[in-house]
């Protein structure tokens, strides 16, 4: 009985521990799935859902990767909202913070009437303030708004040649809004003219640092083109432009188009100008274009409203009659069509043809051969020829013939008007043609004798132009930089020095090949404006020394005159003993003192005037695309003087400075002695 006892009372001690047991489980279960679902629940609603709950009994286990310590931060302080703070345990790993991206450097430059401004970040190593002493000196005091901010980060490769060039293109630039970084220069400007325009260009693509991007849009203001012309052709040599003006650029779009679908390959050159006789001159172009190209070969000229369209000998009477007829029915009202078709040929008579023949050489020599009216007509034309090509230059041979056509004077004038712009070519006057042939070193030079010939032959008449650009004779396409011309210059001081006779301005005759070197460097340079700077050593009164130092500069400067050089772009002033190179307590510092100094003349650079739009207004500026209106060295900061020693004793009395002879400019001569801006019009351009 007691044995049964025992049993049952261990029996019953094991059944009350297996229900304790599995009473704890089944709570600890409980508690960690109602912890788990709670806190899972909590960092759902929050957005935390990279964070992974577990529970292990009472504890609670926040694991996961946090995007930043933040984040971390944020799911341990919920999860301890739910259940108590010191239940949870943190498991939480952090995304490793990516390392600080250096700054992105770069500076935007404006310049325009107002000044200029400067905003950007730079490396301290560059340095503010050398960037603001550069900007200061193109700017009239106060004139300079500075926002520029600089960073301790080192400069990025590339990022020194940038900014020189940026500046660089800045003090070349008057109105221009400049970007550079280390990969790219930016370079938006207005030019004056479309000539400066393409010098700008040039320029600036000489100067660009090898392996950096630069971009440069330059607008120059749109020409005023008299007679607005265009002049298609299809011969022997196929379809093509003599002269293509156009009014917009969806003008000149709509007459490419005409041009192309008629033939035309490659590159065609259309200036958008001013003065279009009517709104719908691209229709009539289009309808000009399309007529020639149903002839087969002729050509059709536009001369403002005045239409001239010529067929050949060979095209047949009907299709001469059919595309006229649907021409000149087609055509806006404003527009006048006149059309020839030509007569076969005839023999030549036995005394030799009729016609008037020219003949321009490299070296600027010009035959005058062939028919002229009379006596009157042939003193005309050689006199002509010789305010064209200079009086020397013309050989006159021509006889008398006074059964020649009306009109033959105004044939045989046009004609030379158009050859003086080549640089070699020919002139063939017939009765029915004027045929103009050669080379040139101008691009626009056969828009230019459309123009001539279309003007000045009057409506009906044939003409034949057959001109080709080479860069070689392009007084534009070599024209060396600023820092290149004082290099020259320098170079030929090196070679010889000028001396002066001892306290006189009088130039020593053995000085004349170091003059012909400098007259022959600055005749290259005819748009650098350089100032000749006279210098003396301390002997003497400065008042003495003053006037002696500009007497000595003024000769220099009429020296270079009397040699043919324009001096429109060049300036004499004398600064006596001031700027001393050398020590005046020896002779020999004393003689290096005597000198002269040619420089940049950046005080005769046009006031500072800046654009801030990148796209300049359409009405004011010709098409980014245009190639006749520009295509184009960064000015120099005027380093690099030549100097020239003077070879004298200074410190006697000397004559009072002479003036300055002027120079031969076309350009109006303004205070500091270079030449203004003249008008942007297009018209012939004179040989050099």
């Amino acid at each position: 009985m007691k044995a049964t006892q025992s049993l049952i009372a261990v029996a019953a001690f094991l059944i009350a521990a297996l229900l304790s047991y599995f009473g704890a489980v089944w709570a600890v279960t409980r508690i960690e799935a109602t912890s788990t679902q709670a806190v899972s629940h909590k960092l759902s609603v929050e957005g935390l859902d990279w964070a992974k709950v577990a529970a292990d009994g009472l504890q609670v286990k926040i694991a996961g990767t946090a995007p930043n310590e933040a984040a971390r931060f944020r799911a341990l302080t919920f999860a301890g909202s739910v259940v108590d703070a010191a239940r949870v345990h943190d498991l939480v790993q952090v995304t490793p913070a990516k390392a600080i991206a250096p700054p992105h450097f770069s500076v935007e430059l404006l310049r325009n009437d107002d000044g200029i401004s400067l905003i950007g970040l730079v490396p301290t190593s560059t340095g503010h303030d050398a960037i603001a002493a550069k900007i200061s000196a193109l700017a009239t005091p106060g004139k300079v708004t500075d926002l520029l901010e600089t960073a301790t980060d080192p400069a990025p490769n590339g990022w020194d040649a940038a900014l020189a060039f940026g500046l660089d293109a800045l003090n070349k630039l008057p109105h221009s809004k400049i970007s550079i970084s280390a990969e790219k220069v930016t370079v938006t400007a207005i030019a004056d003219s479309p000539e400066e325009k393409r010098n700008y260009e040039t320029e600036l693509a000489r100067a660009a640092p090898a392996g950096l991007t630069v971009g440069v849009e330059i607008s120059a203001p749109r020409p005023v083109i008299t007679p607005f012309t265009l002049r298609f052709v299809i011969d022997e040599s196929g379809p093509r432009f003599d002269a293509c003006s156009a009014d917009t650029a969806k003008a000149r779009d709509a007459i490419v188009s005409a041009a192309v679908a008629a033939g035309v390959t490659g590159k065609v050159n259309c200036t958008i100008g001013l003065g279009v006789p009517s709104p719908s001159w691209a229709d009539a172009a289009t309808l000009g274009i399309a007529a020639v190209k149903a002839l087969g070969k002729g050509s059709v000229t536009f001369s403002d409203a005045d239409v001239t369209l010529l067929a050949t000998t060979d095209t047949p009477q009907a299709v001469f009659d059919r595309v006229v007829g649907d021409l000149g029915a087609k055509l806006p009202d404003v527009f006048s069509l006149e059309a020839t078709l030509p007569e076969k040929a005839k023999t030549a008579a036995q005394d030799g043809p009729v016609e008037f023949t020219a003949t321009l050489d490299a070296k600027g020599h010009v035959d005058l051969r062939g028919r002229l009216t009379d006596d009157r007509m042939h003193n005309a034309v050689d006199s002509f020829a010789r305010a064209k090509f200079g009086a020397t230059n013309v050989f006159t041979a021509t006889r008398t013939d006074e059964k020649l056509p009306d009109g033959w004077p105004e044939r045989v004038l046009a004609g030379l008007d158009s050859l003086a712009l080549l640089h070699t070519g020919t002139l063939l006057v017939q009765p029915d043609m004027v045929v103009v042939t050669g080379v040139s070193g101008a691009q626009d030079a056969q828009d230019h004798i459309s123009r001539i010939l279309s003007d000045k032959l009057g409506k009906g008449q044939a003409f034949s132009i057959k001109v080709t650009y080479d860069k070689r004779f392009d007084p534009l396409a070599g024209l060396p930089t600023p820092a290149e011309c004082i290099a020259a210059i320098k170079a030929a001081i090196a070679a010889q020095k000028i001396s002066f006779d001892p306290g006189k301005d009088t130039i020593a005759p053995g000085s004349a090949p170091t003059l012909d070197r400098i007259a022959a460097e600055v005749k290259k340079c005819p748009t650098v404006a350089m100032e000749i700077g006279g210098y003396t050593d301390s002997q003497g009164s400065p008042e003495m020394n003053l006037a002696l130092s500009q007497a000595r500069a003024n000769a220099v400067l009429s020296a270079l005159s009397t040699r043919r050089v324009d001096t429109g772009n060049l300036t004499a002033k004398g600064y006596g003993e001031a700027n001393p190179i050398a020590d005046n307590g020896t002779d020999v510092g004393r003689e290096a003192n005597r000198r002269i100094e040619f420089k940049q003349n950046s005080a005769a650079a046009p006031e500072a005037v800046v654009t801030p739009d990148a796209t300049p207004p359409d009405a004011a500026t010709p098409d980014a695309t245009n190639p006749d209106v520009a295509t184009p060295d960064v000015a120099t900061d005027g380093s690099g003087d030549a100097s020239v020693d003077s070879g004298a004793t200074d410190g006697i009395s000397s004559e009072p400075p002479r003036d300055a002879a002027a120079g031969a400019g076309d350009g109006a001569v303004i205070g500091d002695g270079s030449a203004a801006p003249s008008a942007p019009t297009i018209r012939p351009k004179k040989r050099p």
